[in-house]
């Protein structure tokens, strides 16, 4: 045959390849081929399978940093973040009059019933005009009176559902009764006196912060509330929020122009400022006055000589005369120089507006004089006295007790939590503070103004009374 032809290499090749060809054939791999793609070939036809991920061992391990191992340098694992809460939604409140009906108002409908009808009651009272000047006394006995001020567990209570951004306190005498509205728009009314658990109750007259809040003047039993979006007075006779005021521009204050609480002048965040008449019919501004401000976060009206007012924003303490605002070009009285960042609140003393107290971003808070005579029917304004305390613990806005000229209040963040009250020579008279009971910073204080009584509110809704 043709193989005895063959080299002997060839022949050995030949030979390895036969028995390699009848060892696989053993093996049987083609049939087993055949009837493995079969089988795969059924299952893809009932369902298609998602890919399955690689395993964490076949992976590359990456290399993570020991911040995001949450691992401290020392080895010892960091507490777990807590998950971040979904924004919330406010309600949005619609213009025109609201209905005072509290939030829960399928719920004792009797102890709102109570707590309005009390409301009513203490103003229908008091009817007396109080003259402050007869309420002064002499520094020891006000320090005196301070000394005697305290805080139990029974005066503390959660009010409001967010952070208190506003703050007033009804002028009666014998019932203590707190209104507080918060950042959601909320505003609630605890009376304080009342010893059941009940004795607050939260109502919804604004879509945003109420960041500013008095109650009238001359009728108590009004109480005025100022939002982004509106400005409502709460009238319990009628039980109604009335729309005083809307307009598109956030609105961020406002104070009465008048003792009978008619006219008020209000600050906007963009740096305007208008004059509102509760007497015309419609919820647009009188006037509206761009005054030079980028922002405008604060206005106050001095209490002797009401047409003028001190307007705080971007680093900016102005006071102007309302009876000259047009609609631009308008310029200051007098301007209270000195401040380098943003100015969070300015404010007359209460008596005779001759100081002026200022909150600033650069941790310092400003008081001094701005004498004047009045001289042929006209203010005549001075320069502004500037004196200054180093408070790198200051907490938001800084308040006149309105019982005392000179003598101002102030939250701080310095521990333990306290709020301070300093005569204006900057001296610190005393400090408001219980370790058991107050263990957060009050940014929002109110006084009473004829009673040793002081509110403070807190990020959390709750209010304390010392």
């Amino acid at each position: 045959d043709g193989c005895s032809q063959l080299s002997a290499y060839e022949r050995k090749r030949l030979k390895n390849i036969t028995e390699n060809a009848k060892f696989f054939a053993a093996l049987k791999l083609h049939e087993s081929a055949a009837r493995l793609h079969q089988i795969a070939t059924k299952r893809q036809s009932h369902a298609t399978k998602r890919a399955k991920p690689k395993k964490a061992e076949d992976e590359t391990v990456r290399r993570r940093s020991m911040r995001l191992q949450r691992v401290e340098p020392s080895g010892v694992p960091m507490p777990e973040m807590p998950a971040q809460p979904e924004a919330e939604e406010y309600p949005q409140v619609p213009a025109g009059p609201l209905p005072m009906i509290p939030e829960d108002q399928m719920e004792n409908s009797k102890l709102t019933e109570e707590l309005l009808t009390t409301w009513m009651r203490i103003s229908e009272v008091l009817l007396v005009i109080i003259s402050y000047l007869t309420l002064l006394t002499m520094l020891s006995r006000y320090q005196g009176s301070l000394n005697s001020m305290g805080l139990s567990e029974d005066n503390i209570k959660k009010v409001v559902k967010y952070r208190v951004c506003s703050m007033a306190i009804h002028p009666s005498e014998s019932i203590i009764f707190v209104a507080a509205g918060d950042k959601s728009g909320q505003i609630g009314l605890w009376n304080v006196t009342c010893e059941s658990e009940e004795g607050a109750r939260v109502f919804i007259p604004h879509s945003y912060s109420v960041t500013c809040m008095h109650f009238s003047p001359c009728n108590p039993a009004h109480l005025l509330s100022l939002s982004m979006e509106s400005l409502r007075c709460g009238d319990v006779t009628r039980a109604v929020f009335d729309e005083i005021c809307r307009s598109e521009e956030d609105l961020s204050s406002f104070d009465f122009l008048e003792d009978n609480g008619s006219t008020a002048v209000v600050g906007y965040w963009g740096g305007r400022v208008a004059v509102v008449d509760r007497r015309t019919p419609g919820t647009s501004s009188e006037l509206s006055a761009d005054i030079g401000f980028k922002r405008t976060r604060t206005v106050h009206v001095h209490p002797v000589n009401k047409q003028y007012f001190v307007a705080a924003g971007s680093a900016d303490v102005c006071i102007y005369d309302v009876r000259y605002l047009k609609s631009n070009g308008n310029k200051p009285v007098s301007s209270l120089k000195g401040h380098t960042k943003s100015v969070a609140s300015a404010y007359f003393s209460p008596v005779t507006g001759n100081r002026v107290v200022t909150v600033c971003a650069d941790d310092k808070l400003r008081y001094g004089a701005v004498g004047g005579d009045n001289l042929y029917g006209k203010y005549q304004l001075g320069g502004f006295i500037i004196s200054y305390l180093h408070c790198p613990s200051l907490r938001a806005s800084s308040i006149w007790d309105p019982k005392q000229e000179d003598c101002f209040v102030v939250g701080s963040m310095a521990r333990p939590r306290q709020i301070q009250v300093f005569q204006d020579t900057g001296k610190l008279l005393h400090s408001f503070y219980n370790i058991d009971c107050l263990s957060s910073v009050c940014s929002i204080n109110v006084v009473h103004p004829t009673k040793n009584i002081l509110v403070g509110g807190n990020s959390s809704g709750r209010l304390h009374v010392f």
